[in-house]
């Protein structure tokens, strides 16, 4: 008998388990659920303000804006409550921006960062200052983000940029060891003309397979073995569904974009080299002069550290850190130690420099 109701037992377990996995499997989690208002709009892209909950007296007078990557939803940055980074810093007091570029069409294919840089991230800005009545700000870039905020700090370094915080910044590709993006993208063995030809736009699926063929074994399998050895755990399984949503929320990158991406830096690395051109302009780093935190995760093999680390030295601001963080490209922001660790640190940084 007692065998017997064990076995039942294991049964209802297992009955159970598999139960949870087929959810996770076949739903999404409710992610970027901080309320916000929509302020401005410039084809696919969207300026949003978070809601304040500090009182008007209370809160930094500098607004912060943040800048994710073009293929990827910015809703890492907001993944669930209790677990935000966007409801991390507005409840510090900050007026936090979000402009989220969209869906690129086949329309917008031949959308390269010199439109991001000099059309619509202006034009967010000046929006946001008139939203916010500020006349300086700060500006926060993550990944393909991070490119995309030195290029503008380095343009417009009159523009009103205070503070200029980067995440796991993809900058300077002299270093062509170990098994990178930049690998599977030499001109060797990837025809980037032939794919922009044939697609238009970049598909998300193949970034995003290139992405987890790095660390294959760790992203088809392993992933998996530990989430079914977790699934009675409540707050695991409620924050790898959070997490699972955001990842497989899969959309293209604008084609000229990501042809500048190969092309200009993973294959040229022009960007360090001073010899990156926007619509005729030289991007010279030593323009660059707000204050600049550098965050580098030491465990990140989508933008190892080397290359995030060379840029301080050529930048010309007077301020200037580098903070390192155990973890990966992701989990340093959205991983279940950020709330120890990265967020903390960037909040005294930044509320130093924002009065």
């Amino acid at each position: 008998m007692a065998q017997a109701a064990e076995l039942s037992n294991d049964w209802t377990v297992l009955d159970q388990k598999l139960k949870t996995f087929n959810r996770l499997m076949t739903t999404k989690a409710a992610i970027g659920q901080t309320p916000k208002e929509l302020i401005w709009t410039l084809n696919k892209a969207r300026l949003y303000r978070y809601i304040p909950v500090v009182p008007a007296g209370k809160r930094y007078p500098i607004p912060l804006i943040l800048i994710f990557a073009l293929m990827n939803r910015p809703t890492i940055m907001d993944l669930r409550p209790g677990h935000s980074f966007v409801e991390y810093m507005v409840s510090k007091g900050y007026d936090v921006f979000l402009l989220d570029w969209g869906i690129p069409g086949p329309e917008d294919k031949n959308l390269k960062f010199d439109d991001y840089t000099l059309d619509y991230m202006p034009r967010a800005i000046r929006k946001m200052k008139a939203v916010s009545g500020a006349k300086e700000f700060s500006m926060l870039g993550w990944c393909i983000g991070a490119i995309l905020t030195t290029i503008y700090a380095s343009l417009r370094p009159d523009d009103g940029l205070r503070n200029l915080l980067l995440l796991t910044a993809p900058l300077d590709f002299s270093n062509r060891q170990g098994l990178t993006f930049a690998r599977w993208t030499d001109e060797k063995h990837f025809d980037v003309d032939k794919v922009l030809a044939t697609f238009g736009n970049m598909p998300g699926e193949m970034i995003d397979y290139g992405a987890k063929a790095l660390k294959p074994v760790e992203n088809y399998i392993t992933n998996y073995c530990k989430l079914w050895d977790s699934l009675e755990d409540p707050r695991v399984v409620e924050a790898w569904h959070s997490m699972n949503t955001w990842v497989t929320d899969i959309f293209p990158m604008a084609g000229g974009a990501y042809r500048q991406l190969i092309v200009d830096l993973y294959r040229n690395n022009r960007l360090m080299k001073g010899e990156l051109k926007i619509r005729g302009e030289v991007v010279n780093l030593k323009r660059l002069r707000a204050n600049l935190i550098n965050v580098i995760a030491e465990g990140d093999h989508i933008t190892p550290p080397c290359q995030s680390e060379a840029i301080l030295p050529k930048v010309g601001s007077t301020d200037t850190e580098i903070y390192r963080v155990p973890g990966g490209h992701i989990g340093i922001m959205a991983g279940s130690g950020a709330h120890k660790r990265t967020w903390p640190h960037i909040d005294s940084w930044l509320a130093a420099r924002s009065r």
